[in-house]
């Protein structure tokens, strides 16, 4: 097994890769000419967020790579499962998970239905577990197999849980899947996880009232390049990490990081989670 830096031919499984970080993820996998499926919800043009599955595999065949796209609402198990057996009889098997999907509400204890508690754990922490375990059994047979969520380092600092503990809850659960996993799969499969130091600027966030200011924020590619840095590593030895984008880049000699800022120069809002 090789430290290979090209994820060309590999097979990605995306959730929510349809817009955001999870397409700039899948968009940078599709400049090595990897494949790629987006299994996400969004088969119709949202009225006020961008993109598709389809439009995303648009974009992803534009960039060099294969792109398939699957609806799928990573709630359900037998979506799922469908959707990873579509993905294994396209391309013949699966590389990397990427667990990207995420629900979020900012919201306190008072102030957050169940319904919305729901939703968040539905998609945060059951999503990746259903889609890790339909997953693996594809990616135990691969060369240099992949988990990646897109979830924070664990951090019990009760602030972190003072004013959204439904979302910080089942944001960690994310977070505990790759805890568990690195450790159960440890040698046959990389499992980690990967958060942003700042506020990554997506058309989600702008519609999230009082985040962050969209001039404050770095854009998603900083997220694809880090990825793609730690989805080319060995997955017998990268495993069982929390990266941090900035520092996953800084290993890899880029320390430079204005060409990510939405507006270079503009003070960087910082995320949540990380002290």
């Amino acid at each position: 097994m090789t430290d290979a830096r090209t994820l060309k031919g590999k097979t990605l499984f995306i959730t929510g890769a349809s817009r955001g970080i999870g397409k700039a993820i899948a968009l940078r996998a599709a400049r090595d000419g990897a494949n790629v499926v987006i299994a996400a919800k969004t088969s119709e043009p949202h009225p006020k967020l961008p993109g598709t599955i389809f439009s995303a595999a648009e974009e992803i065949e534009a960039a060099g790579g294969k792109g398939l796209p699957i609806l799928c609402d990573i709630r359900d198990d037998a979506q799922v499962a469908e959707a990873v057996a579509r993905a294994v009889e396209a391309f013949g098997g699966i590389d990397i998970l990427v667990n990207n999907a995420s629900a979020i509400s900012l919201t306190g204890t008072l102030d957050t239905p169940l319904k919305r508690w729901d939703l968040m754990m539905g998609v945060n922490g059951r999503g990746t577990f259903a889609c890790s375990q339909a997953c693996l059994p594809h990616l135990l047979k691969a060369e240099n197999p992949h988990i990646l969520t897109l979830s924070p380092p664990l951090n019990l600092n009760p602030r972190w849980f003072q004013h959204h503990t439904a979302y910080t809850i089942a944001k960690y659960a994310m977070s505990l899947c790759t805890l568990g996993m690195s450790a159960e799969f440890r040698g046959k499969v990389a499992v980690n996880s990967l958060w942003p130091r700042t506020i990554i600027g997506t058309a989600a966030i702008a519609m999230l009232k009082g985040a962050a200011e969209f001039d404050n924020c770095r854009k998603p590619e900083i997220l694809a390049d880090s990825a793609h840095a730690i989805l080319t590593r060995d997955a017998r030895t990268c495993t069982g990490h929390f990266f941090i984008d900035d520092e996953v880049l800084a290993e890899e000699g880029v320390t430079d990081l204005e060409s990510y800022a939405v507006k270079p120069g503009a003070p960087l809002a910082p995320d949540i989670f990380l002290d």
